[in-house]
């Protein structure tokens, strides 16, 4: 299976199986002289990692993280950096009875039609697991952000769940840290906690709406054409388990705009250039204008469920599956740091890039 390695200067190549005894990262491009430790890449495995609330999966994984390269005396090298993160409490016998059956909505057809075997222990790569490599990475570029970059800041938070979308007016960042749904609206934390009590209770899961918006980020980051910044953003995003969909700024809505309404019009200010909206999303021409870089993404319902389902089994006949196991009833909780740590990669990744192509020089205006 090829394709495992995503970025350009700073390039990620992700390992392992949701049911092997560990998986991982090797992180390629990290600057030398980065100051690092499992320390600072732990917190952000902390948030991520399963059994934290009764909303996610009771999977009781440490997700302790180790570096097995790249170090030296307390810094990066500039050499590759491995990461390792072991599998504790995998439980491969609940997944005997989809061995041979095809769980609907998930990638188990396809990994067959395309590879003729799979690994149907979890899901083996297709499973969200996977994804702990990713914030590991992540931990490693935000390590390399706050050294070249210290202004620039990432923050996500779950703005929709299935029809329940936050009231805006009510967003409160101080509260994204206090609630299981990493949610700025405390009223609706309160309303899907109720409604995901319902649907876990009903055998059922739901999906979700991810946002995640960098501050400080420098203009001039991304390039024309084939090296956009918001190309390689929405790549990286939807490349996360259960993404059907990703937006920059207004997204979608911005087809329901007009032109006066959606253009971000310019002004001087006291610091310099500013604008009066940020419909953009923090990005032009796939350029970084020095606005908040703005993503969303929409996590599909949870594919394991209990409930069962019409599907074939591998020698074509009719089965009705039922996925037993421990399994989320919204992914798109766990998301959070993932959609966070892809940010932080591909922001680290066009920085190194625009130093290489630019020098970090810059236009002038006034």
């Amino acid at each position: 299976m090829s394709l495992n390695t995503f970025g350009h200067l700073f390039r990620v190549t992700t390992w392992g199986e949701s049911h092997g005894p560990a998986i991982g990262c090797t992180v390629d491009g990290c600057p030398p002289g980065i100051a690092l430790t499992e320390a600072d890449i732990q917190p952000w495995l902390d948030r991520r990692k399963p059994g934290t609330s009764k909303f996610t999966t009771q999977r009781k994984e440490p997700d302790e993280v180790r570096i097995l390269s790249g170090m030296f005396e307390g810094v990066t090298t500039g050499t590759p950096i491995q990461l390792m993160i072991e599998n504790t409490d995998q439980r491969s016998k609940d997944y005997g009875d989809i061995a041979s059956q095809f769980r609907p909505g998930h990638a188990d057809v396809t990994y067959h039609l395309k590879y003729g075997l799979r690994d149907y222990r979890g899901g083996g790569r297709s499973s969200a697991r996977e994804t702990a490599s990713r914030v590991a990475a992540g931990g490693v570029a935000r390590a390399a952000l706050a050294a070249l970059a210290p202004g620039l800041r990432i923050t996500g938070y779950m703005v929709q769940m299935g029809t329940k979308a936050i009231d805006r007016s009510r967003f409160d960042a101080g509260e994204i840290g206090c609630n299981p749904f990493w949610c700025p609206d405390p009223v609706a934390a309160a309303d899907w906690a109720e409604y995901l009590d319902r649907l876990r209770l009903d055998h059922n899961s739901v999906g979700a709406v991810i946002e995640v918006v960098a501050e400080g980020v420098p203009p001039g980051l991304g390039a024309p054409l084939y090296g956009k910044l918001d190309a390689d953003l929405a790549a990286a995003m939807m490349s996360i388990n259960a993404v059907k969909g990703v937006e920059i700024g207004a997204g979608m809505a911005a087809a329901s705009l007009t032109g006066v309404e959606n253009a971000d019009e310019m002004e001087m200010g006291p610091a310099g250039l500013r604008f009066g909206s940020n419909h953009a999303g923090g990005i032009l021409g796939g350029i970084s204008t020095g606005q908040p870089v703005v993503c969303r993404f929409a996590v599909k319902p949870t594919s394991s469920i209990l409930t069962p389902r019409r599907s074939v089994n591998t020698a074509g006949e009719a089965v009705e599956v039922v996925t037993k196991g421990r399994h989320d009833p919204c992914v798109g909780i766990r998301a959070v740091p993932v959609g966070e740590a892809m940010m932080a990669c591909v922001l680290l990744d066009h920085l190194l890039l625009d130093r290489g192509q630019t020098g970090g020089q810059r236009g002038r205006i006034g």
